[in-house]
């Protein structure tokens, strides 16, 4: 037998054993970069994956995945719908400290429009249809809408506590995710009426979330608890909560991205400086991977074969292998920065990124990691948000589609 083929043994013997017990407690989480057993963890792309949820017991309604080893198979790049490739190309640029949103012209870097908001702006959402994108404004608890055709603002509405936004992958609902009140808001995403709420009272810090690829579960990220929810998206309830190996309790998990094949969910930590890699049925911790100082956001080429992890207190992006987690470069910013949310351009060779210390935004080329251009914006810019994107829908956060 190969050695990979005894790797593949192994790891079903582990998945069957994890699937007869309960979520391990943090006494028995696993050590950075060790299995259960004290080996070293292997990572098998392309490989069956025992622990990652079943395809075939889809959530009615999401649309169909096409391709086993890639969820994002549909958001290559250049790959638009014909209703989203007639969008006016903009990247929308909120901000924390002077309440608005910047338009900017990604072919000339011109700030092209300016949308006055009040509050503290955190992210530019896209709806799951991609035809209205949302600026959540979490002190004031109100959404700005803006057409996604020609990038004119709409008129302000309530919605609770918005720091973060996601859509369940079958459009049913928007989640506000409500960080300061310590719970999600499910609401009707026609109608923006609540449907329901999920208390986490045991998440403190609730801001980002990603989907298994059925569409069943929602992994949402705990930043001052050092922890993940786990979330039953049918039923709106709470499965089980995952502690971080090491926790913290100033900025801990943040970002969080499923991994093409659905084998592992990775975890950004800002105060670890690094990646924590949850397991696709998102019941323990596998390992850690070391990043840099700050690691915050990710992001996937459009080929999703790459992760780019932005590690905002040193300036810098690190590319792992989206498949693998192993380190592939880094990217430094020249004279340094604060890279935070952002996206890749539909057509793939950009990294656009909010330097969210410096007042500015970074455009990278994604072939190299060579500074683009370095624009200057308003104070405290954030979840940014480039137009359009590939994909057949969104589930938010700053253009996560598939």
């Amino acid at each position: 037998m190969t050695k990979p083929k005894i790797l593949l043994v192994a790891a079903l013997a582990v998945a069957l054993v994890a699937g007869c017990t309960s979520a391990p407690s943090r006494s028995a989480t696993n050590m950075p970069g060790m299995s259960q057993s004290g080996s070293p963890m292997t990572n098998l792309p392309g490989e069956p994956n025992p622990s990652a949820p079943a395809l075939g017991d889809p959530l009615p309604g999401m649309p169909p995945v096409t391709d086993p080893r890639n969820v994002y198979a549909a958001a290559g790049a250049g790959m638009l719908l014909p209703v989203v490739a007639a969008d006016k190309p903009l990247v929308y640029v909120p901000h924390n400290k002077s309440g608005d949103v910047w338009v900017i012209d990604p072919t000339t870097y011109q700030v092209v429009g300016k949308n006055h908001v009040g509050g503290e702006l955190q992210h530019v959402v896209p709806s799951w249809d991609m035809r209205t994108l949302y600026a959540t404004d979490d002190k004031t608890d109100r959404v700005m809408p803006f057409d996604a055709r020609t990038g004119r603002a709409g008129p302000v509405f309530p919605v609770v506590d918005p720091y973060n936004m996601y859509f369940t992958p079958d459009g049913k609902y928007a989640i506000s995710v409500a960080e300061r009140l310590r719970k999600l808001v499910w609401y009707d995403p026609h109608t923006w009426k609540i449907h329901d709420e999920t208390p986490t009272p045991d998440c403190a810090g609730i801001d980002h979330a990603d989907f298994s690829p059925n569409g069943r579960t929602a992994v949402f990220t705990c930043e001052f608890a050092s922890r993940v929810a786990v979330i039953d998206v049918p039923s709106h309830k709470v499965l089980r909560m995952i502690d971080m190996t090491h926790r913290h309790t100033h900025m801990g998990p943040q970002d969080i991205k499923l991994a093409p094949d659905g084998s592992v969910y990775y975890i950004a930590d800002s105060d670890a400086n690094g990646l924590w890699v949850l397991d696709g049925a998102a019941t323990r911790v596998l390992r850690f991977i070391p990043t840099g100082k700050g690691a915050h956001g990710l992001y996937l080429s459009r080929d999703a074969k790459r992760l780019f992890v932005t590690n905002r207190e040193e300036g810098t992006v690190t590319v792992l292998d989206a498949y693998t987690g192993s380190p592939v470069t880094t990217w430094r910013i020249p004279g340094g920065g604060s890279p935070d949310m952002g996206n890749v351009t539909a057509d793939g060779t950009q990294l656009w990124l909010s330097g969210r210390y410096n007042n500015v935004v970074y455009v990278m080329s994604t072939k190299d990691g060579s500074m683009i251009k370095t624009i200057p914006v308003g104070p405290g810019p954030h979840g940014l948000c480039v137009w359009p994107q590939p994909g057949r829908y969104s589930i938010g956060h700053t253009g996560i589609t598939r």
